[in-house]
């Protein structure tokens, strides 16, 4: 069977751009198609080449799969599919479907209408490749063709975030996209069963966090909010669209009324919020059990205090705080309220998750006091920066947890920074004894695969076998089988069969020929050759019971399966004693055991 072959084309040891090309069987399947926020070049999309350098992709690719809206996940997928050229199915959940088109509309009219870049894909693009879109339900198993099949499960992280189990034959994979094993306000916790995959890809963005306690984190967002609008300064929160924006608003909205602090106005980006509403309503199904159970009566997005923000507001006087897209301040409205805000110390921009090299959200962060732009102007950082973690990723706990639940075989790390998946490397070796990758981009990882041959076992066997167990035995602890496995070869392929080998040989033709070996232990013991048998009995019944019919033929022999153990004194005035022990040839494993065993009771004897 051929390796799973793995080449990160983005996010190999990096944030951002995330795209995964995995050759499973004689099938390629590329994860994701995203881009890259710290770049405005060639390098915001995955260089494609390495797949074909002239022509499209549908001889190369087998399917594509989204695992959620975010733009570093599916920003190039019109790229991929409309510029270079793929034909192919394209799989993803419904919410992200629905919502795919939209940022990826969004991100187009700022790239293109704003800063004028050409050589970009255009909005009919964006309408013929959601067209090649096929929409998955979860846990729901897909057939791409007659040897790859496609079954997601719940990530959290975002409204519609998926991780994706994909397998061919033998061979399988899962690929957790971002996920979020901790519930929050409005979505709940990554799961998935214990389907043991030949390897994990598995995001790594929070490789060395293991973060604090929610309810912290929470309480000290609300007072930094507080403590800026009482001093009259304006609160900047940068966010997506779609996901951490609604957990803040929900947690501020509750905030408000009990605080009573409606006068202190609250704004979103106009448009945003009444989108993102509308979503969360369509795919309720999708939120966690306490939206599920309110929605009927009051829907937890319909907000008293937070109304829709006009770019006209940001030189109104007086304390606000506004939630403005994009997260990483490397565009649109945020950028622009941060260059106006930023050079007064009363304001203060709070950063709730993570953000990629190269963009402000990064710069910042890192303790730029003067952040310079692409036209020449520059800020003077002088406002408060905050850095609070409501990110949706997993942490290091969580990733172990996730490893736990489904028992890969092998693991790889993606979507991390270097020095962070190493020490998550090693920590994973350590801790599962399973072997770890992380290649960087453009680099390939094969992973060999065991192979496990299916065996179809007689009934009458079966029956047999577990009838002449013990009926003290443990029902969880593994029976040995004794039989004969025959070949036979069918239309696909050859089949096995493990019967009794009597009948083995009546259907062969075979006369049955019976070998008996006997071997003779010594012991040192004053004990009678009964009280020895005795002991022996006991022994044997301790440690074999659950795999072998343990009995006494009479006072001085023991049967253990067809074995015979007898055991003899040599003369009165000795105290060696001789045990025979007799076995058949298709008993060979039990009998070299039994010598073994019953040769290392000396010791006991002695004792």
């Amino acid at each position: 069977m051929p390796d799973i072959k793995v080449t990160p084309l983005g996010a190999g040891q990096d944030v951002g751009r995330s795209c995964v090309l995995v050759t499973i069987g004689s099938k390629n399947v590329m994860f994701d198609c995203g881009m890259h926020m710290g770049y405005n070049d060639e390098r915001r999309f995955p260089d494609l080449s390495y797949i074909t350098r002239d022509g499209p992709l549908n001889e190369f690719l087998d399917c594509v799969i989204i695992t959620h809206f975010h733009l570093d996940h599916c920003g190039a997928l019109p790229y991929m599919s409309e510029m270079i050229g793929f034909n192919g199915p394209i799989y993803m959940t419904h919410p992200t479907k629905a919502i795919c088109p939209i940022l990826l509309e969004d991100f187009r009219k700022i790239s293109v209408d704003k800063k004028g870049e050409t050589n970009f894909f255009t909005s009919q693009m964006i309408k013929d490749c959601m067209k090649k879109v096929v929409a998955v339900n979860l846990h729901e198993v897909i057939k791409v063709d007659d040897q790859l099949e496609i079954k997601c499960y719940y990530a959290g992280h975002v409204l519609g975030a998926a991780m994706f189990y994909v397998r061919v034959g033998q061979q399988s994979v899962v690929y957790t996209g971002d996920y979020n094993m901790t519930p929050d306000r409005h979505l709940g916790s990554a799961w998935i069963d214990k389907c043991r995959p030949d390897l994990l890809i598995t995001e790594s963005t929070y490789a060395t966090t293991i973060r604090d306690s929610k309810r912290c984190r929470e309480r000290d967002f609300l007072m930094k909010v507080h403590e800026c609008i009482e001093k009259d300064g304006k609160v900047l929160i940068p966010v997506f669209a779609l996901g951490r924006a609604q957990e803040l608003c929900i947690l501020l909205e509750t905030y408000w009324e009990r605080m009573n602090l409606s006068k202190v106005p609250i704004y979103f980006a106009i448009g945003l919020t009444e989108k993102a509403t509308n979503y969360y309503k369509l795919f309720i199904t999708w939120t966690n059990q306490k939206i599920k159970k309110t929605f009927v009566q009051k829907n937890m997005f319909d907000f008293k205090y937070i109304k829709p923000f006009d770019r006209s507001y940001s030189d109104n006087p007086g304390p606000m705080v506004v939630f403005a897209t994009p997260g990483m301040l490397h565009a649109g409205l945020s950028l622009h309220l941060f260059k106006k805000w930023a050079p007064n110390e009363k304001n203060m921009v709070i950063m709730p998750g993570f953000c990629v090299a190269g963009t402000v959200g990064h710069k910042i962060l890192n303790g730029a006091k003067k952040v310079e732009f692409e036209n020449k102007q520059s800020v003077e950082v002088k406002m408060s920066v905050q850095y609070m973690s409501f990110s949706a990723h997993a942490d290091a706990k969580g990733i172990m947890t996730l490893i736990q639940q489904c028992e890969p075989r092998n693991v790889l790390l993606v979507h991390g920074e270097a020095a962070k998946m190493e020490f998550l490397h090693k920590k994973i070796k350590q801790e599962f004894e399973v072997e770890c990758y992380m290649p960087a981009n453009g680099e390939t990882v094969s992973i060999g695969t065991k192979v496990s041959i299916p065996v179809d076992v007689e009934i009458d066997l079966l029956k047999r076998s577990l009838k002449a167990s013990s009926e003290n035995s443990d029902p969880k602890r593994p029976k040995l089988l004794h039989g004969t496995l025959m070949m036979s070869n069918t239309g696909t392929g050859p089949q096995f069969k493990l019967i009794d080998t009597n009948k083995a040989m009546q259907e062969l033709g075979i006369k049955p020929h019976v070998i008996n070996f006997t071997t003779k232990v010594k012991l040192n013991t004053k004990y009678s050759p009964q009280k020895l048998t005795e002991f022996l009995f006991q022994k044997l019944k301790n440690k074999l019971l659950d795999q072998h019919d343990i009995k006494m033929a009479n006072e001085c022999t023991i049967i253990a399966s067809t074995a015979n153990i007898r055991v003899v004194s040599i003369s009165s005035s000795s105290d060696i004693k001789e045990v025979y022990i007799s076995w058949s040839d298709h008993e060979e494993a039990l009998g070299s055991y039994l010598i073994n065993f019953i040769t290392g009771l000396q010791r006991s004897l002695d004792a």
